[in-house]
């Protein structure tokens, strides 16, 4: 693939309602589209979830907008790229920044999968037609407000459901949660919005039977989380602590939890995705893929991942509308009951709208 230009876009997506965890109250998805286009007139595409401020990671959207403008893309631009994971190479000299990457990686895995005539799940060595989701549910005004909100998902056929959880918003909650529905798949995510000295409150949580504790403790610590995992029967769920293969394998090591989400962006695209979830089974922990409030052009790459045979739990993959009255690929994202189906079409498998592209976008810019 030899990279002709580079077109980036700032969108604000807006979303259906507001949406609140632990640490941010969102009312748009803010992100940047990247498009690839080869020498054969070949678009790709990826995004960059870095949101406006660096609440998540250290990453933010004007930062990323820099980054890739000035520092990432001239890398590319004009070059000959074998393979899309080559770009772990050619970026080596630049720490983290890893949703700034995985844009590059995701566009050009969408390049790889055209030009070798596969859909991208096939080109990943994705082995299933279709993904199970889950669905996610922010902080809620009161208990009961969060019992029905439950209760609308599991009527639609939802099996997993995901509840944001914050000091103060959490036992009590999920407690009535739980009385309400003794049977169903719950799961909590708290966002690091706990310490190490609260293990007696999340050892609460072990009554709720609850299938996973999801990143209780602070980003990137993965020894507390192993002594907080020691300390409670319920499994905790690594998110934002695993950002690489090397932080996985010290997980693994570690015993700081016994499931990952791996969210493509998080981890620095596609590549590095796949190489997580092939380490995780091999040493019996369970994977899933979460989201980040993605517009169509990420959640379609997440689609393609899930269908990884390491993948095992249900994913935060939605439907598109879900969260948007409108978005940026045509045909939006849909569910069958709760399965996504896999586009057996060559790349993406979907349509970049561009007349919605356009109306979103607040800023663009070219690079050659």
């Amino acid at each position: 693939m030899k990279i002709k230009e580079a077109k980036l876009y700032q969108i604000n997506l807006p979303l259906r309602k507001p949406f609140e965890t632990s640490f941010a109250k969102m009312q748009y998805k803010k992100c940047i589209i990247l498009e690839l286009i080869d020498d054969q007139g070949n678009s790709g595409f990826g995004e960059s979830s870095a949101f406006d401020i660096p609440f998540y990671n250290e990453e933010f959207r004007s930062g990323s907008w820099s980054l890739l403008q000035e520092q990432l893309l001239p890398e590319i631009v004009g070059q000959q790229i074998q393979h899309p994971d080559d770009i772990y190479q050619i970026f080596a000299g630049i720490r983290k920044n890893n949703m700034s990457k995985s844009a590059v990686n995701c566009a050009l895995w969408d390049l790889f999968a055209q030009q070798q005539h596969l859909s991208l799940a096939a080109a990943l060595g994705g082995t299933k037609t279709k993904i199970e989701t889950g669905v996610s549910i922010g902080v809620q005004s009161s208990p009961q407000t969060l019992v029905e909100a439950v209760r609308d998902y599991l009527n639609i056929g939802y099996r997993r459901i995901k509840m944001k959880i914050k000091p103060g918003k959490d036992y009590e909650y999920l407690a009535a949660v739980r009385d309400e529905f003794p049977d169903a798949m719950l799961m909590a995510d708290a966002n690091s919005a706990y310490r190490l000295a609260d293990a007696p409150l999340l050892q609460k949580l072990d009554d709720l039977n609850l299938i996973m504790i999801e990143q209780p403790l602070e980003p990137g610590d993965l020894l507390d989380h192993a002594h907080l995992q020691s300390q409670l029967k319920t499994s905790i769920c690594l998110d934002e602590s695993v950002t690489s293969l090397d932080d996985t394998r010290k997980m693994i090591e570690l015993k700081s939890g016994r499931i990952i989400n791996i969210k493509v962006a998080r981890v620095g695209g596609l590549g590095i995705a796949r190489q997580i979830q092939k380490l995780a089974a091999a040493n019996g922990i369970a994977c899933w893929c979460g989201g980040m409030l993605d517009s169509g052009i990420a959640r379609v790459a997440n689609v393609a991942v899930a269908t990884l045979p390491g993948y095992t739990l249900p994913n935060d993959i939605a439907a598109s509308t879900r969260y948007y009255a409108a978005d940026i690929i045509s045909p939006p994202v849909e569910l069958t009951g709760t399965y996504v189906e896999v586009p057996k079409t060559v790349g993406l498998g979907y349509q970049i709208d561009r007349t919605n592209l356009k109306k979103f976008t607040v800023a663009a810019k070219v690079v050659r």
